[in-house]
Parts: C-alpha cells; structure tokens; sequence
C-alpha cells in the first residue's frame, strides 16, 4: 500500500521537506556533526486516559532534540545562513549568554466529548489535529531563560490524528471515534513563540532539600493560537536540578539540556540525583484557537471558545544523572462557552543526554 504521507497536496510535503532540509543541512560534514551536538532526547506523552476520559484535549506526543548549552553557536554546526538570523533575535543574539538549540516534532489530537456519533456535534468542539515540526533558539545567563520558537505544521485530515487516535484505540481494544468526517480542514499552519523564564527565589543549597520559584512570561503569534501567557513554577525537594522547571507540552520552554547545566563543573551535572515535587500554572489570554475557531481561511465547525483559559499542573520530577522523568496531571478550565466540564489530563516527560 501506497505510504499516505505521499498522497498530502505537493505543497504541503514540499513545505515539509524545505523545512527540513532547512534544519539539518545534507552536507556530509554538517550530518557527521550534527547527531554529536543534539544530544539531548526527550519525548513528552500528553492523554486524558490517565484521567479516565477521552475528550477535548486527548493525546499530544512530541520528540525533542537539544544541544547542551554553549557560548559559541558554531559548535553547533547549523546551516551558515542560519547565524546572521539568529543573531538578529532579541534575547539570544548576545554572544555573552550560554545559548542552546532544539528540534521538535508533534502531533496533537482534540475530540468532542461524544466520540460514537458520526453527525456533527454543533455544541461541543471539532474534531482536529495537527502534525508538526519546530526549532528553537534558546539563551540563558544566571537566573533567566529566553527562548525562541519557530514552528510549521499542518491541521486537517493530513495531520493523521484520525489514523493515530483510531489505531491506538484498536490495539486497546476500546471503541474508534467515529465523527471524524467533521474534522476541520486542511491548512498549512505558521507560528512564532517566545518566552523568558526566571528563577526568582531559591533555596541557597544545591546539594541538600531546598525549593525555588519559577515565573514565565510569553506570547505567541501565528495561524494556530494567538495568545499572551503568564504564570509560575514552584518546586521543593531534594537536590533541584540547576535548570527552569519542567512543563508540558508548551511551545518555547521544551528544553531539557539545562539538566546538565553547570558553569563551574558541565560534568558535575552528570552525577546529580534529585526528587521533588513541583506545582504549576500557566494562564492565557487568547485571541484565536484554531481549533475552537475553526479554519481560518476556510467555512469550518466551530465553538465560542472562552478568552482567558488557565492551566493548574502539580506533579513529581526525578533526576538520576543523565536521566529526568516527570509525571503530572493537568487541570485546565474550560476553554469554549458549551463546555460542560473541565479537563483533566497527565503528562509524561522522559529525557535522556548522552
């Protein structure tokens, strides 16, 4: 059988490719060198089955790629026509600042409540996905964090959360979503994120119980969601890692290399070994949501989504050396007018550096 990914429009894919091509440069030098720099592995899981539903927000999965941090980018071997733009960006062109990079792809699946229907559900949300990829430019220096994120994707029927959903719920034996011939439409999606991170109180021991706090401030721009956020982090344990918390599946703050971050000693970060639990929220402003506003150059299913949404997140993070797991549940308001509940949902982060 033909791979469905060559049937998506010649524009979508090229899009794709040119993007791709884009990151990772096809010259042999660039390719022996790149696997050594982005050395940091990290996947983040997202579903509302740890939670007993499957509903609006029902599975995220995202596949992270970093660089440890560095003060000189050209360690990290990117395309040349790369540096000039990256030292235009506001935050992370200062060349005195520890500076990372990081390569993401995902997919993200939402659902009405009532998944055996096949009609169109006018109440409750569309049915969506959206496949996509994302690079991101990161700075730090002392106490603050300022990242950049620049993503392309694709919402519709070739963002394959329809075959990704249903295969899943065949090998769980649990039924298919059967409405998802109302799903919004194709569309090439575009966004821009940025975010600066804090640590503003801490604890003054590294190696003993201590505690700090982690505020966030950011924005993002694009077809997708249009938003203004805000919000903090606190955490309390055993030897807290020296980097800026742990979150979800958030545009602009997915970097995981910071857990071998340490300017006197990098190697010390590799013998770490820390617990703790950590309390989170983020709350958002938001101008658009495609996928409660529907298409936007295109008539498509939608609801009146609600214009400040806030997410209350409490779980447990671990370090063992070269390894951090998180495990937490999400609590997120509700995010359109017809909504009858609230969201619950757990989120798994896994992250490895070698």
């Amino acid at each position: 059988m033909l791979n469905p990914f060559w049937r998506v429009n010649m524009k979508t894919r090229d899009l794709f490719i040119l993007f791709y091509l884009l990151i990772f440069p096809l010259s042999s030098e660039a390719g022996m060198q790149i696997p050594e720099h982005f050395n940091t592995y990290t996947i983040y899981i997202e579903n509302d089955s740890f939670a007993n539903t499957d509903r609006d927000y029902t599975n995220g999965i995202k596949l992270t790629w970093s660089t440890p941090y560095q003060f000189d980018l050209k360690k990290f071997h990117l395309p040349e026509w790369s540096y000039p733009i990256i030292n235009r960006l506001p935050f992370v062109n200062d060349s005195t600042k520890y500076r990372a990079v990081s390569f993401s792809i995902g997919q993200n699946i939402y659902t009405p409540e009532d998944i055996t229907r096949r009609d169109l559900i006018e109440n409750d949300r569309p049915y969506a996905g959206i496949l996509y990829a994302a690079v991101g430019f990161h700075s730090r220096q002392g106490r603050r964090k300022d990242s950049w994120e620049f993503n392309i994707g694709i919402v519709g029927p070739h963002s394959y959360a329809e075959q990704a959903q249903n295969t899943v719920h065949d090998l769980i034996d649990t039924n298919e979503a059967e409405g998802w011939d109302n799903q919004l439409k194709d569309e090439l999606t575009l966004g821009v994120v940025c975010e600066r991170q804090w640590r503003l109180i801490e604890s003054n021991s590294s190696r003993k119980f201590g505690y700090d706090l982690i505020p966030h401030l950011g924005a993002r721009l694009g077809n997708v969601q249009i938003y203004a956020n805000g919000g903090a982090e606190f955490r309390i344990g055993w030897n807290l890692a020296n980097d800026f918390g742990t979150c979800p599946i958030r545009a602009g703050c997915e970097i995981n290399s910071a857990c071998r971050f340490n300017a006197g000693n990098p190697s010390l970060g590799w013998r770490r070994k820390g617990i703790h639990l950590f309390f989170a929220i983020d709350s958002r402003a938001i101008l658009r949501d495609i996928f409660l506003d529907g298409n936007t150059f295109k008539d498509s299913h939608s609801v009146d989504k609600e214009y400040f949404v806030a997410d209350l997140i409490g779980g447990v993070g671990i370090t063992l050396g070269r390894f951090k797991a998180s495990y937490a549940y999400v609590y997120r308001t509700k995010q359109f007018k017809q909504q009858e509940k609230e969201q619950v949902f757990g989120t798994l982060t896994l992250s490895m550096s070698l």
